[in-house]
């Protein structure tokens, strides 16, 4: 019987690479592109030698490294890409070889100095995923980078490749125009209506695997305030440049031009998970409103959805009391109808089912004795719109709404509130 060869495993960083559309430029021009495909060849083993690299194969257009750190490999594939740059920009667009990367940290089979195996197919499945002159990881890969080096990444999502059986998770490593733009020096004035920077969740579980949910609470946040027209909100590729860096709030208001900032961070234990939020006053630094919202694991996305939405919610309301008391006194002529509505804020603001129902019956008490109550009809016209937007109302959808609009409509005609506080809640009310 034969010997068995000892077969020799090890976990490695994987670096492949090859030329966006090959094929097409060999086609246009033979010469031309074996020449420059062999200087780049050249130009990117010195990068990965001096990365403490090893190039394993480079067979037609593809190059195979390996690293035995992911810190070195995603160093260099950077490296090699901003110096492949400037090689390119020598030539016309149709002449440019254009790499692909893709890394990989695997367990690998190694036969004399090549080696096999599931770590190697990924990082090639990933390479195709990536943009010419890009850089695509794993989520293996960027687990060991995240916190050592100082790149931005976009997460791409979970991809099926071709012969590998799991998902693979894959991030794309930002750089030249995708990389977030420097943050200014100078202030940037504030909008002429409420502004707000919803900065990434943190993931407070100790779990990698559960940053897409956090990811996830973040993102839904930043569209679902985006689709009020009365809310200025920045853009989720400036607020992600903030991700895990301590920044003083009145520095990010300055840096992005807005007044609130919401942030907040994501805790999984077990099959429960425990989301916080909280809106800070990025022009003196005080905190607005906090909550926290606890839920079960069984319906992922049904939770995220849920949060959410009673995130948003809390964070249009304090805004619209916070923005009113800054732009437009309530009258306390009188005393006894502020008193009330006063005393309503808080279950108006607890955004539940008891609570909303509860400040809606002493606000209708209050109005029988004050129907002029500007405050009074807003408030409940408030009150009344998150009982809809939360899901409270059933039935009668529609007359709920329009009996807060009704008492919106009587402020705007009755009261010396201004026009601009009823355009504000009228906005509010008909995106709902």
């Amino acid at each position: 019987m034969p010997n068995e060869q000892k077969v020799t495993r090890k976990l490695t960083a994987i670096l492949s690479a090859d030329v966006k559309g090959y094929s097409l430029l060999m086609s246009d021009d033979e010469i031309h592109t074996i020449q420059t495909l062999k200087a780049y060849r050249s130009l990117m083993s010195k990068l990965i030698e001096l990365h403490s690299g090893r190039v394993v194969d480079n067979p037609g257009d593809n190059l195979l490294a390996e690293f035995s750190s992911a810190v070195d490999a995603v160093e260099c594939a950077v490296e090699i890409q901003k110096k492949l740059k400037k090689e390119n920009a020598r030539y016309v667009v149709d002449n440019r070889l254009e790499f692909r990367i893709g890394i990989n940290i695997g367990d690998v089979v190694q036969d004399d100095d090549r080696i096999y195996g599931s770590g190697v197919n990924v990082a090639a499945r990933i390479e195709n995923l990536a943009d010419a002159g890009g850089v695509c990881i794993s989520r293996s890969t960027y687990d060991q980078i995240k916190n050592k080096l100082e790149l931005d990444t976009e997460y791409l999502g979970e991809h099926q490749v071709k012969n590998i059986e799991d998902p693979v998770r894959v991030y794309r490593v930002l750089m030249g125009a995708d990389a977030p733009k420097p943050l200014v020096e100078e202030e940037l004035e504030l909008p002429d209506k409420p502004s707000i920077a919803v900065l990434p969740f943190t993931n407070m579980s100790g779990d990698p695997e559960q940053e897409y949910f956090s990811d996830g609470i973040t993102e839904d946040i930043i569209t679902a305030l985006s689709r009020s027209s009365w809310m200025f909100v920045i853009a989720r590729n400036s607020s992600f440049t903030y991700r895990g860096k301590a920044v003083d709030v009145k520095i990010i208001s300055k840096e992005l031009g807005v007044r609130y900032i919401l942030e907040g961070s994501v805790r999984k234990a077990g099959n429960s998970i425990r989301v916080t939020a909280q809106l800070i006053d990025g022009i003196d630094g005080q905190h607005i409103w906090a909550e926290k919202y606890d839920g079960k694991l069984q319906d992922i996305f049904d939770l995220q959805d849920r949060i959410t939405q009673m995130v948003v919610a809390s964070t249009h309301t304090q805004i619209q009391r916070n923005f009113g008391d800054n732009e437009t006194r309530i009258s306390r002529q009188n005393l006894r109808t502020w008193d009330v509505v006063a005393r309503t804020w808080k279950y108006a603001y607890d955004l539940n089912k008891d609570s909303l129902e509860k400040a809606k019956d002493m606000l209708r008490a209050v109005l029988n004795t004050d129907p002029k109550s500007s405050m009074a009809n807003s408030m409940l016209a408030t009150v009344m719109a998150h009982q809809v937007w939360l899901g409270l109302v059933k039935d009668n959808i529609q007359d709920v709404l329009s009996e807060a609009q009704e008492g919106l409509t009587f402020i705007f005609f009755c009261s010396s509130q201004s026009s601009a506080t009823f355009e504000n809640n009228g906005i509010f009310l008909s995106g709902i």
